[in-house]
C-alpha cells in the first residue's frame, strides 16, 4: 500500500470487504469503479504480504534442530 501509515490486517480486510460490496452493488461511475478496484488490489496485496510474513514467523517458531517442520494449523475434525 502506498499509505505511509500501516493499517492492521483486520482493518485492511474489512475495507477490502466494503470495496467488494460496493463494486458488486454497482451504480458507480467507471472512474470510481476503477479507483475502488485499484485500491482493492492494493489491499489484497497488503493482506497477502501480511499472511506470508506471519507464516514465516510460524515456521521459525516451529523449527526444531535447524529443520523447519510444516504443520497444519486448521482445526481437526476429531
Amino acid at each position: 500500500m502506498d499509505e505511509k501509515k500501516e493499517i492492521s490486517f483486520e482493518d485492511a480486510m474489512k475495507e477490502l470487504e466494503e470495496i467488494v460490496a460496493a463494486l458488486e452493488a454497482g451504480g458507480l461511475s467507471l472512474e470510481d469503479s476503477y479507483s475502488l478496484f485499484q485500491k482493492g488490489m492494493d489491499l489484497s496485496k497488503y493482506c497477502t504480504l501480511c499472511l506470508e510474513k506471519i507464516e514465516k514467523k510460524i515456521q521459525v517458531l516451529t523449527s526444531e534442530n535447524g529443520e523447519t517442520t510444516e504443520e497444519d494449523f486448521s482445526k481437526d475434525a476429531d
